[in-house]
């Protein structure tokens, strides 16, 4: 047999327990990752959020105000999540800089003469490739992208296979974690939908805009899924 593991987690629940503890249970083992250092990323986190607040306050940015409350909820939600299932650094700053990037696409403007569409010349308006691609484009696809990592992260620590090993990442799991990455892309829409309902003046845009927003969740959740499709089979198995 191999190295015995230390650290075991009963399946679904998110419990860890001593191996001497999963004698005769349900649960299975595997080696204790590093735990992830949380100070740095709720420093970071913190600090762009108290200056996105001040500026859209400072200007009465109300659709901002709405997206800052919107935050908070999604960070204590994360902040459960890890609680639950231990997440990578790697994903923990990950989304920290997609709210980064979501805070400074709507609060910072563009300098003079740089193109953009619509109204607003802030940095979600502006066409990185003029009438073919957007910074909004953009976050999107990276944003809905690591969701989709996220969703693999939460489905491999749930489930096993029969044998007790890890689940692989197969073309019908990944197709799972896209569709629930872009999942997450609709109830985005559908919180925007509201912001356009409530706020005046917002930048969210018309039909086409949220058209190739999805469009930007599709590329990003698909790319993601090759990545995790390509990374994962170069792990080594833990030897049985």
């Amino acid at each position: 047999m191999g190295e015995p593991y230390t650290t075991c987690v009963r399946p679904f629940f998110g419990k860890e327990m001593l191996a001497s503890e999963c004698l005769g249970t349900s649960c299975w083992c595997m080696s204790p990752s590093p735990p992830a250092k949380l100070l740095p990323v709720f420093l970071f986190n913190g600090a762009y959020i108290a200056i996105a607040a001040a500026l859209s306050v400072s200007r009465r940015n109300g659709e901002f105000i709405f997206y800052i409350v919107v935050m908070l909820v999604l960070i204590a939600v994360m902040s459960l999540v890890h609680s639950r299932v231990k997440l990578t650094t790697g994903l923990l700053w990950a989304f920290s800089m997609w709210g980064l990037a979501h805070m400074a696409g709507g609060l910072t403007p563009l300098p003079a003469g740089w193109p953009y569409n619509g109204d607003q010349a802030v940095l979600y308006s502006w066409w990185l490739i003029p009438q073919r691609l957007k910074y909004d484009q953009i976050v999107h696809a990276y944003g809905f992208g690591i969701t989709t990592w996220l969703c693999w992260h939460i489905l491999r620590n749930a489930l096993r296979q029969p044998d007790g090993r890890a689940v692989r990442p197969t073309f019908g799991m990944l197709t799972l974690c896209a569709a629930a990455g872009m999942g997450f892309g609709a109830l985005n829409e559908v919180l925007e939908f509201i912001a356009v309902l409530t706020i005046p003046n917002t930048n969210v845009g018309g039909y086409e805009n949220t058209a190739w927003d999805m469009v930007s969740n599709l590329v990003g959740s698909t790319a993601a899924a090759v990545v995790i499709r390509v990374t994962t089979s170069l792990e080594r198995e833990p030897s049985p």
